[in-house]
């Protein structure tokens, strides 16, 4: 366990993870036992996507009557939320990181237009990854979301992973890439689409004879983005792509939005 200027690393057992809380707060490598999971470079690793998740409509959404733009950094929409454009601030102690643990925050800030606080919080064991967020307002309520954008290496050396999981739906994609509004039973990949999973997000990849790595949360939500060559993306989100729009849920002074996950993996 160490920390830095720029980066922070637990080690416990045969997993390393770093975390880089200048740019974006984002897990910059997961390593067990001397394998790197996570796709390397600026873009890639994993980062937290918040205040909200996906792509918002033309970066526009209500809060009541009040209707508010964000900037289209993926034209013609607003995607994947300020937190992974923001230096985060430490939180923790020598004490948390000894035992694997670390946390981090930053404000709200423009082009988000109300005030509050995100930590993210990060709990290593020798085989999982305990992830947490929490959005909190210091005043206004207003709607939000928070999730999280891994970039799984498709290939470790060997065979290219497998991915299993059972939705109960798909959200139909339109050709703006939104959700329509319609449920639809769930359509072979490659997939840069929303499921539904009611019991809780459960999603499985497979390196044969090298890693499985489970990713599970209490949320119903899930992105799964296979679409490149390089990276398999599992996301699990509090809510589907434009949910500030179609699925607001409000934060409020009394009630936090918080989010978890939980990635587990064993050695084949």
């Amino acid at each position: 366990m160490s920390s830095s200027e720029e980066n922070v690393r637990l080690t416990v057992g045969e997993a390393e993870l770093t975390v880089d809380p200048l740019h974006g707060c984002r897990i910059s490598s997961l390593r067990i036992g001397g394998t790197e999971l996570l796709r390397q470079g600026d873009r890639y690793g994993c980062f937290p996507m918040v205040p909200w998740c996906g792509r918002t409509g033309h970066g526009r959404f209500r809060n009541g009557g009040v209707l508010h733009e964000l900037p289209l950094n993926s034209p013609p929409h607003a995607i994947h939320g300020t937190g992974r454009d923001t230096s985060w601030t430490p939180a923790y102690t020598a004490a948390d990181l000894a035992e694997g643990r670390a946390a981090f925050y930053y404000d709200l800030a423009a082009p988000w237009p109300y005030e509050g606080r995100v930590t993210q919080t990060f709990e290593l064991t020798g085989d999982s990854l305990t992830l947490g967020l929490a959005v909190e307002t210091y005043g206004d309520s207003f709607p939000a979301q928070a999730g999280w954008h891994p970039w799984f290496r498709r290939n470790l050396g060997g065979e290219d992973a497998r991915i299993a999981f059972e939705p109960a739906w798909q959200e139909e994609r339109g050709a703006d890439h939104l959700p329509t509004g319609k449920r639809i039973d769930p359509v072979p990949g490659p997939w840069d689409d929303c499921f539904g999973m009611p019991d809780g997000v459960d999603v499985k990849l497979t390196w044969p004879e090298q890693w499985e790595l489970s990713v599970k949360s209490r949320s119903e939500w899930v992105v799964v983005y296979d679409e490149q060559d390089e990276a398999v993306c599992v996301e699990p989100q509090s809510g589907p792509p434009n949910g500030l729009n179609t699925a607001p849920r409000l934060v409020t002074p009394i009630d936090p939005l918080e989010m978890g996950a939980v990635w587990s993996w064993t050695r084949l």
